[in-house]
């Protein structure tokens, strides 16, 4: 959504939408298609120094030290900090979880602990975004998403990724980088978009590729080296990277199978998980002795994301199933069965059997202006406008209008809530167009104003971590799960099992719920 309303969720896309959708959007301007503003989204971060227990840096003096502090004599700080606002413009702000924060401090801790390069401090901040990502900048500056967090399975794997991320640091690749990509011109536009009020800017700035944050793959295969003997030294299981590495293409293939993230937003797309590459980080791991060796420190990893938010905020509104909410507006509509929703930070998206997709957003129009004179107002391309109607949507005003563009036919609803516009597209392939009046009329239908109670009601999803009891099964575990489609799936998928793995009693294991 866009101007006054708040974000409708994180980058994720869909290509089939984007195809759909842009034969009807050839006319729309720019602001159409930008991200709504955020609703006080909180920016705190874990400052972390790489000594946790003492706050000390490792091998120096017992002075109390800071990371600002020690930052200020390292040259390459200037650029994390000039490229940490535009990550955390770009992933939706910092997650704040004392907790979680203390757990990846002691992570942190014990890698730069056996760091070659000891005299470098560390600050990791957990982006509040679902994406699954992690990355670093330069100045030690680390990042990691709830998303990944919520993937991983315990402290090794997590300490695995870190230490991939440290790699490029020490390494120096964000500096090569930079070099590449003209740091003079990136700075000053990450300052213009950061600064601007436009939301069409912040838009922009999301969909950008993070250029500090994604590497050649030689950079790649060394950082896994460096990553996986600090994991080894630090005494974590070095053969926690493959695992990981193996957890991201499950991830990818359940993704590609449910609902398509953001590739720029997304760890995939700058740690390509080649089956090679995951017997190259088992070669590497094997230097320190057979599978085995080394901890992974599962239980203290559940405890501390235990309770951590999962999936989208409140400010971005909830999918459940087929249905979408969002308690700040205070709205709420469904689409048919066979659909899928992907909440973006562009709108709500949704697709749908025979190449329909349906894009939902809102903007602010005067009440002035009438429904049917905003439709013909020049943001809709090849409207008919003899096919315009004023009609009633659950007691709110509407109006509705025909539309081709390229080879699909797109219907056009719009409901009007006192200065807001909310508006739903809806794509079919041209030869499928004696489906397009049903669909696009169940779903618009389906669009109403939540009860103060509904509000109350809705919750986020979370992490929790049950116990396995005698008889439980995977199925039985899996059927907790709350607001999520295929649900065993999902099960699996967060605790690395497969079809074949056995449920213990007295294991715990990850589920969603409120």
């Amino acid at each position: 959504m866009v101007h006054e309303v708040s974000p409708l969720g994180v980058a994720r896309t869909s290509s089939l939408v984007r195809r759909a959708l842009k034969g009807a959007m050839v006319a729309w301007p720019l602001w159409f298609l930008a991200g709504c503003t955020t609703l006080g989204a909180g920016l705190e971060e874990a400052a972390v120094s790489p000594d946790v227990q003492t706050g000390y840096l490792p091998g120096q003096s017992r002075q109390p030290v800071s990371f600002d502090a020690v930052q200020s004599s390292d040259p390459q700080s200037t650029i994390g900090k000039s490229q940490h606002p535009k990550i955390l413009a770009a992933y939706g702000g910092a997650y704040s979880d004392p907790k979680l924060e203390l757990m990846l401090a002691g992570i942190v801790g014990k890698l730069a602990a056996v760091s070659e390069d000891p005299n470098r401090a560390y600050r990791i901040t957990v982006l509040n975004s679902p994406n699954i990502n992690a990355f670093a900048l330069p100045g030690g500056f680390l990042y990691v998403t709830r998303g990944l967090l919520a993937l991983a399975n315990d402290s090794a794997e997590v300490a695995a990724v870190l230490a991939h991320e440290m790699g490029h640091v020490r390494a120096n690749h964000g500096i090569e980088r930079q070099q590449r990509e003209e740091a003079a011109e990136l700075a000053g536009r990450v300052v213009s978009e950061v600064l601007s009020s436009d939301t069409a800017a912040r838009a922009a700035l999301a969909r950008g590729r993070l250029n500090l944050a994604s590497f050649s793959r030689n950079q790649e295969l060394q950082a896994d080296a460096m990553g996986i003997k600090q994991t080894g030294d630090a005494g974590y299981d070095p053969y926690a990277a493959a695992r990981f590495l193996k957890a991201m293409d499950s991830f990818s293939n359940f993704r590609n199978a449910f609902q398509a993230t953001n590739p720029q937003l997304d760890f995939l797309a700058s740690h390509p998980a080649a089956p090679q590459r995951m017997e190259l980080a088992r070669r590497h791991a094997a230097a320190f002795g057979p599978e085995g060796v080394g901890v992974t420190e599962r239980n203290r990893y559940l405890d501390g994301i235990n309770g951590m938010l999962f999936g989208d905020t409140a400010s971005e509104g909830y999918v459940r199933a087929r249905t979408f909410f969002h308690p700040g507006l205070g709205i709420t509509f469904s689409v048919p069965e066979g659909f899928v929703i992907d909440n973006t930070a562009e709108a709500v998206l949704a697709t749908g059997p025979g190449d329909t997709a349906v894009r939902f957003d809102g903007i602010a129009v005067p009440e002035t202006t009438s429904l049917t004179d905003y439709i013909q107002s020049g943001w809709v391309g090849g409207l008919d406008k003899n096919s315009i109607r004023q009609v009633q949507i659950n007691g709110l005003p509407a109006a509705t209008a025909q539309a081709a563009g390229g080879s699909y036919v797109f219907n056009v609803t719009v409901i009007r809530i006192g200065g807001q516009v909310y508006r739903f597209l809806t794509a079919l392939p041209a030869d499928s167009a004696g489906r397009l009046a049903s669909i696009s009329g169940s779903i618009a239908q389906s669009f109403r104003l939540l009860s103060p109670a509904e509000r109350n009601n809705l919750k986020p999803l979370r992490i929790r971590v049950v116990t396995a009891k005698a008889g439980d099964t995977q199925e039985s575990i899996a059927a907790r799960i709350q607001g999520v489609d295929r649900k065993l799936d999902m099960f699996r998928l967060l605790n690395d099992m497969t079809d074949e793995s056995e449920v213990e009693a007295g294991e715990r294991y990850k589920i969603v719920a409120e």
